[in-house]
């Protein structure tokens, strides 16, 4: 198996130089990964300069651009083909809800689904202090993944709960759950008129079994599929009802 693994903690992180170890005892890997932190690029694409590649080490080459201009530059230019999988991660905190909006991590695994290669993005649910011990269940997903496939448009979104291997209570298939944002801006100080804000504060989850977040916290392996049509088909019935009304408004 040929597999294009990247990330958007950077191609130093230890989440991916950890995966990038465990991958290729079975799988010939190539490493196209941001050269820094690019957490929450979300589906950034650099098209009004050009992209510098470097070769780091043995079909590991680092970008200076986003997550996504790397699955795009690593499949149409380095490997000049496609591979087998596209793989995101192992990323350094949770992808859970509302974060697969603004991941680079979820949204690397949504180009290799653009460019039709079966895909996966995996992340530790911690801040700090990560339990790389688990990344050989990464492993075995990818290799259950390439016997059943996955559907088009379609792509996995995996979170790891930062707990020793042992105390694992499972894995659950789930839904996104919902978060809860306080606090998001605060103003940090006046400068020349100018104010300076931060984005951040507290975060908590709906309380519903089936999410993401629920098999989070109940010490569960979070699979979440993700599909890339976003249409809300039962509103789209509703608004064809209408069709005529907009037609005469124009």
């Amino acid at each position: 198996m040929v597999i294009l693994l990247t990330n958007d903690d950077g191609i130093n992180a230890a989440g991916l130089q950890v995966l990038k170890r465990e991958l290729r005892k079975t799988a010939e890997v190539w490493v196209v990964a941001p050269d820094r932190e690019r957490s929450a690029a979300s589906h950034a694409l650099t098209l009004r300069q050009p992209l510098k590649s470097k070769k780091v080490g043995e079909r590991e080459i680092s970008v200076a651009g986003t997550p996504t201009d790397c699955v795009i530059l690593g499949v149409k230019g380095i490997l000049g083909e496609k591979p087998d999988m596209v793989i995101s991660g192992l990323n350094h905190g949770p992808n859970l809800g509302d974060d697969v909006f603004y991941s680079g991590t979820v949204a690397a695994a949504m180009e290799g689904t653009l460019l039709e290669i079966p895909s996966m993005a995996f992340s530790i649910v911690a801040k700090q202090d990560f339990e790389f011990e688990n990344v050989s269940i990464c492993t075995l997903l990818i290799q259950l993944i390439s016997k059943y496939g996955l559907p088009k448009d379609t792509l996995l979104n995996v979170n790891i709960p930062n707990v020793p291997r042992t105390e694992i209570a499972g894995a659950r298939v789930t839904v996104l759950g919902k978060r809860i944002y306080r606090g998001t801006t605060s103003e940090k100080r006046k400068v020349n008129g100018h104010s300076t804000y931060s984005i951040g504060g507290e975060l908590s989850w709906e309380r519903k079994g089936g999410t993401d977040f629920s098999a989070i916290e109940e010490k569960m392996l979070s699979i979440t599929p993700l599909h890339l049509d976003l249409t809300n088909y039962s509103f789209f019935k509703k608004l064809r009802g209408i069709e005529k009304e907009f037609e005469e408004i124009l």
